[in-house]
């Protein structure tokens, strides 16, 4: 009897971006964003802008191919730019994390790999948050498509540009601590 052939368990992970990384290779189908991941975030990282953390297999050989990214950046705002119901508690001006940008490689598309992302983003704000502070996590969201990404998983809109979304502490703590 032909024994059963048990394909290898693929296990990913988020890691910083790093030069072992085959940034050329990505291709999200957004110009913008692989020119980005491909030009732009390693010299970020080096100049404090920004941080790049990319999803690969874990026993992928170097370069490793990235499956997705995403990057975060410190942002400050004004308080009046959220809800009345948000600014109404907080001082004029507030701090808070921007997720840059999310892609993930077009041939995985719609197979999970943007909410393990987002997750992952939304675990890294939680580690500023517990040294740093900051009222949660903002995102601008590139189309209507990506807007309703977001929206999916409770950010919300600014009433002053409503590509323009925020995800607050509490939501992030409630998702994390109850499965995203």
């Amino acid at each position: 009897m032909p024994q059963k052939r048990l394909k290898a368990l693929c296990v990913r992970k988020i890691e910083p971006l790093a030069k072992f990384h085959d940034r050329d290779g990505f291709d999200c189908g957004s110009e913008p964003l692989n020119i980005f991941l491909q030009q732009t975030a390693r010299q970020h990282t080096t100049r404090g802008i920004s941080r790049t953390f990319v999803l690969v297999e874990e026993e992928a050989s170097e370069p490793k191919p990235i499956l997705g990214f995403f990057s975060l950046n410190l942002c400050q705002i004004k308080s009046e730019s959220l809800s009345v119901e948000e600014a109404k508690k907080l001082p004029r001006d507030v701090s808070g994390v921007r997720l840059g940008r999310l892609a993930v490689a077009k041939n995985l598309h719609r197979q999970g790999l943007g909410k393990i992302l987002l997750v992952a983003a939304m675990k890294k704000f939680m580690e500023i948050f517990h040294t740093a502070g900051g009222i949660g996590l903002f995102v601008d969201a590139k189309d209507q498509k990506a807007k309703d990404f977001y929206e999916h998983f409770g950010f919300k809109s600014l009433p002053s540009n409503e590509l323009e979304l925020f995800l607050p502490v509490a939501t992030i703590q409630e998702a994390l601590t109850h499965g995203a």
